[in-house]
């Protein structure tokens, strides 16, 4: 399927040079050129991580499964919109932890009954994710109550909370690689049963991996630059749109690698891609953003997310933190992951197109 799905990419490309003005056609070839690209490059990690075991391949899955929400983000950033930059980092956080993780645990407990992970380890993510959250409410807060007093500190409050976030993830990568590897390590035994298919050469992976990359970057901005115009002639708002239309395609890597992961047992690498890269998401991608924002825009962004981005960022962690941190899964607490990302995303839907600060 994600053979035939890459002429898309050719064909958004076409639609660009030769018909711009259709944007709600370029778009929708553009969304669907992501989705092979992004799959080619979870696969192509995938291949990368069976060689590395479950904590490093996870952590190899989040990072180039990110690279196409990054590569969006940053195209967002350079037209301006971060409405939607911001939109699609609460959508990514939020669409990883609930979407992703919850279709792998409903996927993987619909083939095996019950199944277990390492809890520290979940636990320890989880943690992160209340960290990442409380990181995300500061700024949100100082906003509403003292930022009309102070109109630079929002600023310099973002980036030295960024600087701090990326102080964080830094020591986590040590955590979870050095320190206390053995938590992250997996099931050896699952990991064996699950290598049936032939791996890729190490060469293979990494020149999938760098075509796959350049080709998101290019047909991201595309996709970007349709994002507007195509929201409006759906009736959609950009909050929605970058939310979960945007999120859902930087999280296309992950989907598929994390669902494959738990229906061959693999819950411990699956915890690993979804709440990994949720972690990353908050204490990585978005400070880079911010310190991005500085080089390649005229006004820094913030991270003072509206009320309802904070909202949904902290109901998301409050039950992923629930339901992984007792280390088995199945499939219903899949359904209510699910569950409460459909009633997100039906609260963000009928939510009408209100502007938001770009800042």
């Amino acid at each position: 399927m994600l053979i035939w799905m890459l002429a898309f990419v050719p064909i958004a490309i076409v639609l660009e040079f030769v018909v711009p003005q259709q944007h709600l056609w370029v778009f929708l070839a553009a969304a669907l050129a992501v989705i092979p690209l992004a799959g080619w490059l979870g696969k192509a990690t995938e291949q990368l991580a069976e060689r590395s075991g479950e904590g490093v391949g996870g952590l190899l899955n989040a990072t180039f499964g990110n690279a196409t929400e990054l590569i969006i983000a940053l195209s967002a950033m350079r037209a301006g919109l971060y409405d939607v930059v911001k939109a699609s980092i609460a959508g990514s956080i939020v669409g990883n932890i609930l979407l992703v993780l919850g279709a792998s645990m409903l996927a993987g407990g619909l083939r095996h009954s019950e199944q277990h992970y390492n809890a520290s380890a979940a636990r320890s993510q989880a943690t992160l994710l209340t960290l990442a959250a409380i990181a995300l409410v500061m700024p949100a807060a100082y906003n509403a109550v003292i930022a009309v007093r102070a109109p630079m500190g929002l600023q310099r409050l973002s980036l030295y909370i960024s600087l701090v976030l990326l102080l964080v993830y830094g020591l986590f990568l040590t955590y979870s690689l050095v320190t206390h590897r053995s938590y992250f390590a997996g099931d050896s035994k699952a990991q064996d049963e699950s290598q049936t298919e032939g791996l890729w050469s190490r060469g293979k992976a990494i020149a999938v991996l760098a075509v796959a990359t350049v080709l998101i970057a290019w047909v991201s901005e595309i996709l970007v630059a349709a994002i507007e115009p195509t929201a409006r002639q759906l009736g959609l708002s950009n909050l929605f749109m970058g939310v979960f239309v945007v999120a859902i395609l930087g999280n296309a890597a992950e989907h598929a690698s994390a669902i494959s992961a738990a229906m061959k047992n693999r819950m411990d690498l699956t915890l690993s891609i979804a709440i990994g890269s949720s972690v990353q998401v908050a204490l990585f991608v978005a400070p880079v953003l911010i310190l991005a924002s500085y080089f390649i825009s005229a006004v820094p962004m913030d991270l003072a997310f509206s009320n309802g981005l904070v909202l949904s960022l902290l109901m998301a962690v409050l039950i992923t933190g629930q339901v992984a941190g007792d280390g088995r899964s199945d499939w219903l607490k899949g359904v209510q992951l699910l569950a409460v990302y459909l009633i997100l995303g039906l609260a963000y839907f009928f939510t009408p197109d209100i502007p938001m600060a770009h800042g």
